[in-house]
C-alpha cells in the first residue's frame, strides 16, 4: 500500500513547474504537476497513452492547435505520440497518470 497527497506538501517553481512522483505500481506512475500563473509545459508527446486530471485551478491544454480549457476537476486522456502543451492560467495542481513504461524523467526534461 502506498498513501500521499496531491494537496500537501506542495513546492512551486520559481521559473518552471515542480513535477513530483508520488505513486508507483505494477500498472502506472502518479506525478503531481505545481503550476504557478502563467507557467507552461513546452509542447512534447509521450510513446504512452497518459491521464491528466486538473485537481486545483485552470490549465490551457493545448492539442492540435486547439487550446482546451480544463478546470478543477476537469480529465484528459490522450493516445500515444499526440503532441501537447499545458499553460497555468491560475495556479494550479494536475495530476498526470503515466504508463509503468514512461518515465517520470521525460516529464522532468520537458522544460529544459
Amino acid at each position: 500500500m502506498q498513501l500521499t497527497s496531491l494537496s500537501k506538501d506542495l513546492t512551486y517553481g520559481d521559473k518552471k513547474p515542480v513535477i513530483t512522483k508520488l505513486i508507483e505500481n505494477d500498472a502506472t506512475k502518479e506525478i503531481r504537476i505545481v503550476f504557478k500563473k502563467g507557467q507552461e509545459m513546452k509542447e512534447h508527446k509521450t510513446m504512452f497513452p497518459i491521464t491528466v486530471e486538473i485537481f486545483e485551478g485552470e490549465i490551457g491544454f493545448g492539442v492540435n492547435n486547439v487550446t482546451h480549457i480544463l478546470k478543477k476537476g476537469d480529465i484528459i486522456s490522450l493516445d500515444p505520440n499526440i503532441s501537447h502543451n499545458l499553460v497555468a492560467s491560475e495556479d494550479s495542481i494536475v495530476r498526470l497518470s503515466l504508463s509503468k513504461n514512461d518515465s517520470v524523467q521525460r516529464v522532468k526534461n520537458v522544460n529544459k
